[in-house]
């Protein structure tokens, strides 16, 4: 787990340098397929990242599109790391496809702002928390399918604890920090590790969207935005459903999920008052329950 170099984003990366290109040289998808000798539509798949080229064919693309030298060797060995096996490969049962796209993102963010109105982010769940969701799923698991989702999950967490941990502004509505998962002493266990993961010198933030902040611009569900260290790697929103997720790249769609989160900030509580509230509820359960 040393090396964070994600496949999905040098994928990801490439496939628009591939597109830029193409379009900067006026070559038709056709005409750069029939050069390279694949289908017109596997040339739209890498641009559009849902398929990692093969070093030869990107070379071969590259050379097509007169890009020669340094910069075709630079990005032919970008092509080398997009086809990779990320270590989540090995987990392929336990990881839904559309999920493998995110982990790939995650494991090279260096930020994530997040909205999550039912649950606790992923990224900051405890063991016994994981259990709890899982467990009431829909779809029933063996102990040995509930114990490799727990440990996938364990593996992305473990981003946090290295160098180079990406930061995360997290807004939970207040019902993520009530509705009790796993039951008081598991609930209680949760809070306790928000509060005190958020008071660290580590880069996480928290902040409660209270019920009383009323109506609020994400009424229609959770999000993320996820940043990069390169610049030449813009934000993605993933917005993500029971049996898919969504990943969205274009200006006006990061604006708006972006004015989103500002204005959500805004409304919740202050990192501080949050913290305490997040303490305040896990001593309520504790009590209730003694």
């Amino acid at each position: 787990m040393a090396n964070r170099t994600s496949p999905t984003v040098r994928r990801r990366r490439l496939a628009a340098e591939l597109a830029k290109l193409r379009k900067e040289s006026g070559k038709s998808r056709e005409a750069v397929a029939e050069y390279v000798g694949v289908a017109p539509s596997t040339i739209t798949r890498f641009e559009n990242a849902s398929a990692a080229p093969p070093a030869m064919t990107v070379a071969g693309m590259l050379d097509f599109y007169g890009v020669a030298g340094e910069e075709k060797e630079m990005w032919v060995t970008v092509a080398k790391q997009a086809r990779r096996r990320g270590w989540w490969s090995k987990y392929g049962g336990t990881i839904p496809d559309y999920f493998k796209f995110y982990v790939g993102l995650e494991e090279e963010a260096s930020e994530v702002r997040s909205y999550q109105p039912e649950a606790i982010f992923g990224l900051l769940q405890t063991e016994g928390y994981m259990r709890g969701l899982m467990a009431n799923e829909l779809e029933s698991f063996t102990k040995e399918e509930l114990d490799q989702r727990v440990k996938v999950r364990l593996m992305r967490q473990a981003r946090l604890r290295g160098p180079g941990a990406p930061r995360l502004w997290i807004v939970l509505n207040e019902a993520a920090v009530r509705r009790q998962v796993g039951g008081p002493d598991v609930m209680a266990e949760q809070l306790r590790y928000l509060a005190e993961a958020s008071s660290s010198t580590g880069p996480v933030v928290i902040q409660i969207l209270t019920f009383a902040a009323g109506s609020h611009p994400a009424m229609d569900g959770a999000f993320e935005i996820i940043g990069f260290p390169e610049p030449r790697d813009p934000d993605v929103v993933y917005v993500q459903s029971r049996r898919g997720g969504l990943y969205l790249e274009e200006q006006v769609d990061l604006r708006e999920y972006g004015e989103i989160f500002t204005h959500l900030v805004a409304r919740a509580l202050g990192p501080e008052e949050s913290r305490a509230m997040l303490v305040d509820i896990a001593d309520e359960i504790t009590r209730t329950t003694a």
